[in-house]
């Protein structure tokens, strides 16, 4: 549809423009901040005379940290973690949001079920009673631990259940008549149809699974089976003791650096896995945030 540029339209347009860009600016100079304080060397970090820009440019944050075999052990558990963690995740909130999904007269029990999963969403059992059940299944120290505790997410559920919900009935009959079975009509009819939503809930389980550290802490004994935000998140506070052991070298470097340029390396090498998968799904992640949030 074209609009009849008037001078209020131009107007408009300028505004909506500038107030956007505002915006953007308002996420990317943080990250841009960020960045440069972990490329500036201990006095400019301390002092903080770091705005958007290195102040004595130096690399010691990240070599520091990408030296260490590990900092690789721990992306390498992450990237574990992310994989297997979403790959769970999707699979039981799409066996569970298509039969949910159905109207009463195809589901016969589908209130209860539902209310049985929402209550779950305001009433947990608390900390020590899921350590406990995580312990008692032999999970701890595994891999495990960090993925079966939170493997449906409801939220996530919720949110593919009403997208379901808002594809024609007619699709789902039309299979049932060619003599297609449920299982049939989910992979080859509602997910396929369904991509914005998949996109929006993964991007969900993906940044959930990445920035997770606490559960590792709590779960996991070894340090060498510690996710990344883990490993990160222990990093700075045993700077300290791991400084006794250097080489000359290493403790050359260390004078270059500080407990805030560490901090922000850590932060900005945590964040960019996430901000390089984002625009790849951006485009169905707008959509999936409106289609089917309407329909009940």
């Amino acid at each position: 549809m074209l609009h009849k540029q008037t001078i209020s339209r131009k107007i408009f347009v300028v505004c909506n423009t500038l107030l956007l860009t505002f915006i953007t600016l308002l996420g990317i100079i943080p990250f841009v901040h960020l960045l440069a304080i972990s490329l500036s060397t201990n006095t400019a970090a301390m002092a903080g005379e770091v705005k958007l820009w290195p102040v004595g440019f130096t690399w010691d944050s990240y070599a520091y940290l990408g030296e260490k075999v590990e900092f690789f052990r721990s992306f390498w558990v992450s990237i574990e973690r992310v994989v297997l963690g979403t790959a769970v995740n999707m699979l039981l909130v799409f066996i569970s949001a298509y039969p949910l999904s159905k109207s009463n007269d195809q589901f016969k029990f589908r209130t209860p079920y539902v209310w049985f999963f929402a209550i779950t969403m305001f009433f947990g059992g608390g900390l020590i009673p899921t350590y406990i059940v995580v312990k008692e299944t032999g999970l701890i120290n595994s891999i495990w631990a960090l993925i079966l505790p939170g493997a449906l997410n409801v939220w996530n559920m919720v949110l593919m259940l009403n997208f379901f919900r808002s594809i024609p009935r007619e699709l789902d009959e039309a299979a049932t008549i060619d003599g297609a079975g449920h299982l049939r009509v989910l992979w080859q009819i509602y997910l396929p149809v369904s991509l914005p939503s998949i996109a929006t809930i993964g991007l969900f389980t993906i940044v959930g699974h990445w920035n997770a550290w606490f559960d590792g802490i709590l779960y996991l004994n070894s340090p060498e089976k510690y996710p990344l935000q883990t490993y990160l998140s222990t990093l700075i506070m045993s700077i300290n003791a791991q400084m006794s052991s250097m080489s000359i070298e290493q403790l050359e470097m260390m004078e270059n650096l500080s407990e805030k340029s560490l901090k922000t390396a850590q932060i900005f090498m945590g964040a960019l896995p996430i901000m390089l998968v984002y625009p790849f799904l951006q485009k169905y992640f707008v959509k999936g945030m409106t289609v089917g949030s309407v329909k009940e």
